[in-house]
C-alpha cells in the first residue's frame, strides 16, 4: 500500500496563507517561511502530508505560471523552500505540489518569445491552436485557445513532444531537488491521456509510492484514476453528498454515494479518493453549513470514509468564507495560524481526535466499506479489514438518540471517539447517540483502549486566560528576543491603538503592533502562551 493510507492531508494556498500581493511586485519577500511557526500545530493535528497549491513564479494567483522552476518571488526562493521541506520532513511531515500543466500565463517565457518574435519564434507550436488568422481579446497579432475562455491562461499544446519533455523535465527537478511525495494535477479533466500516461512512467520511476491524483469535478473518476494515469482523483460527489444532507437532514444522500463508490461491488472500490469538505474554489465548510453543530460531524465522516482525509488551512477553526462572483479571494485569506480570529478551538480539538483515531484503526485506513443503517437522521456505516471491525454512528438532530444497527457479533464495542465507553453488543445493539454527534465503536473482547482519547465528544474547552493590560516596561517575545514597551499610538487611519516598543538587542530598532496582538495568546508546543511575556 502506498502512504497515503496513512496520511491526513493539510491543504494551504501559500499566496492568500502569507498575505502575498495579489499582482506579482517581484520583490524577494521570505512570506512562505511562516509556515515554519505551525510546525507543532500541524502535528497536534495528525497531519503528515502539506499539499501546497501552486508556488510556481507566476503573474498573479499562481495558476498563471511564468517558470516552473523557481519559487514565487513573493513566497521566497528556492533555496528558502528547500529548508522548508527539510524542516517538514525533520518533522513526519512529506510535501505534495500542485501541478499546473494544462495552461501557463502570458508572462511565460515562450509566449512572451512568440509574442516578439510572432510567426519566426521557434514556440509557436508549444500552444493549443495558436495562428496568425486573426487577433487575441488582448490584441496580440495572433490567435491562441485559453483555458475555458480564460485568455490570460494560455493553453499549452500537450501532443508537442518538446512541451512534455520540458514539463517532466520540471516534475523531475521537483522530486529530485525537493523530494516531493506527490502531485495534485490541476485542471485534469481537460488534460491529454497521453500526458498523464507519461507522468506516471516518470514519478513511479523516481519513486514507486509517488502519489498523482487529479481535479475531476465530474464524470466517471475511474477515466483518470487507472493502472496507466493517475492514482486518485478529488471526491466532489461525496464533497457536495457530505454538506447537503446535513443541511437537508437526508443521510441518504451521502449514504447512496459512499454505496455507489465504495461498497462490495461499488464503482470505486479499487480508487482511494482524495476526500475534501473545502478547498481554495469553494465555500468553506463553515459558511455552507446552515448548522454549525453539524461541523463536527462533518469531519467524522470526513475522516472515517474510504479515502484520504484533506484539510483546507484555517477551516480547522470553523473560519468562514464564500466564493463571490468576481473573486475567490475571501477563500485564501492570510492566517495565523498559531492565532485565528474567533477560532472554533473545540472544533480544532475533535479534529486533532480524529486524527488519532485514524492513525490508530486499521479499518479506517484499509478497511471495506458497508452500509450497516441509514435513516434521514441517523446513520451507521461499518468499516473492516480482516483483523479489525469499526462501526460509526452518527446523529445529526438535537437531541439524545437511540440508534440501532444489526453488529452480527457477540463481541464489546469501545468507542474510541468518546472516552472509551464500552458497550455490549450480541448481534442487534441500540445505544445512545448524543445530540449532533457520533461514535466510532472498535468491536473487540473489551481489553481495547485508544490511550490519549478519554475525553468525550464536544467536551467544554478550557477557556485561555484573560489577557492582562499592557504597560511600559520590558517584556519577552516567545521566540526569545526581548524588548521594551516605551508607548502607544493611534493608527491615523483606523484609530486602532498600537503598542510601541524598541528591541533591547538593538535598541535602534524601534516597532508598532496592533495592542490585541501585543497582548494575544498563541498556540506553542501544544499550549496557550503570551505572544510578549512582560520580564
Amino acid at each position: 500500500m502506498s502512504f497515503i493510507n496513512e496520511s491526513v492531508i493539510y491543504n494551504i494556498y501559500p499566496l492568500g496563507y502569507c498575505g502575498a500581493p495579489h499582482e506579482n511586485d517581484f520583490v524577494q519577500s521570505y512570506r512562505l517561511d511562516k509556515i515554519l511557526d505551525s510546525v507543532e500545530h500541524f502535528k497536534r493535528l495528525g497531519v503528515n502530508v502539506i499539499l501546497f497549491n501552486p508556488l510556481f513564479e507566476s503573474s498573479r494567483h499562481g495558476y498563471d505560471t511564468i517558470d516552473y522552476k523557481k519559487v514565487d518571488s513573493r513566497l521566497g526562493d528556492n533555496e528558502s523552500f528547500k529548508r522548508i521541506c527539510a524542516t517538514l520532513r525533520e518533522n513526519g511531515i512529506r510535501v505534495m505540489l500542485d501541478g499546473v500543466f494544462n495552461h501557463v500565463g502570458r508572462d511565460f517565457w515562450a509566449f512572451k518569445d512568440v509574442q516578439q518574435r510572432k510567426w519566426d519564434s521557434p514556440y509557436c507550436s508549444w500552444f493549443q491552436n495558436l495562428n496568425f488568422n486573426g487577433s487575441s481579446p488582448y490584441g496580440d497579432p495572433f490567435w491562441y485557445e485559453g483555458w475555458a475562455g480564460h485568455y490570460d491562461l494560455v493553453k499549452l499544446n500537450l501532443r508537442n513532444p518538446d512541451v512534455v519533455n520540458y514539463l517532466l523535465d520540471a516534475v523531475s527537478f521537483w522530486i529530485d531537488e525537493f523530494d516531493i511525495c506527490g502531485l495534485r494535477l490541476d485542471a485534469a479533466n481537460v488534460i491529454d491521456f497521453d500526458f498523464f500516461k507519461q507522468l506516471k512512467a516518470l514519478c513511479k520511476s523516481k519513486k514507486p509510492d509517488f502519489w498523482l491524483y487529479g481535479e475531476v469535478v465530474g464524470g466517471d473518476y475511474s477515466r483518470w484514476a487507472n493502472d496507466e494515469m493517475l492514482d486518485s482523483v478529488t471526491n466532489y460527489e461525496c464533497y457536495k453528498g457530505i454538506y447537503s444532507s446535513h443541511n437537508d437532514h437526508n443521510y441518504f444522500e451521502i449514504a447512496h454515494s459512499l454505496q455507489r463508490q465504495f461498497q462490495n461491488g461499488g464503482i470505486y472500490q479499487n480508487i482511494y479518493t482524495y476526500n475534501f469538505v473545502d478547498n481554495h474554489d469553494v465555500n468553506r465548510i463553515a459558511s455552507d453549513l446552515r448548522d454549525k453543530n453539524h461541523l463536527y460531524n462533518v469531519y467524522t465522516l470526513l475522516y472515517t470514509m474510504p479515502g484520504v482525509p484533506s484539510i483546507y488551512y484555517g477551516s480547522e477553526f470553523g473560519i468562514e468564507g464564500k466564493r463571490t462572483r468576481n473573486s475567490d479571494y475571501d477563500l485564501r485569506p492570510c492566517l495565523d495560524l498559531n492565532n485565528v480570529p474567533n477560532a472554533n478551538v473545540q472544533l480544532c480539538e475533535h479534529i486533532a481526535k480524529l486524527g488519532r483515531v485514524r492513525k490508530a484503526l486499521e479499518a479506517l485506513k484499509y478497511g471495506k466499506f458497508e452500509n450497516v443503517n441509514i435513516m434521514n437522521e441517523k446513520l451507521v456505516f461499518k468499516r473492516f479489514t480482516d483483523n479489525q471491525t469499526v462501526f460509526v454512528m452518527f446523529n445529526l438532530t438535537d437531541r439524545e438518540e437511540r440508534v440501532g444497527f444489526d453488529s452480527r457479533c457477540n463481541a464489546k464495542l469501545t468507542d474510541v471517539l468518546n472516552g472509551n465507553e464500552v458497550f455490549d453488543c450480541n448481534g442487534w445493539c441500540e445505544l445512545p447517540v448524543p445530540p449532533y454527534s457520533a461514535r466510532i465503536l472498535v468491536q473487540n473482547d473489551g481489553s481495547f483502549r485508544l490511550e490519549g482519547n478519554d475525553s468525550t465528544a464536544h467536551a467544554p474547552v478550557e477557556e485561555p486566560p484573560k489577557e492582562e493590560v499592557i504597560t511600559p516596561g520590558k517584556y519577552r517575545h516567545f521566540k526569545g528576543n526581548e524588548y521594551e514597551v516605551t508607548g502607544f499610538a493611534k493608527h491615523s487611519e483606523t484609530g486602532e491603538t498600537l503598542v510601541i516598543y524598541r528591541s533591547l538587542q538593538d535598541p535602534g530598532d524601534v516597532w508598532a503592533r496592533p495592542y490585541d496582538m501585543f497582548a494575544e495568546y498563541i498556540w506553542r508546543d501544544g499550549k496557550r502562551i503570551k505572544r510578549f511575556e512582560k520580564i
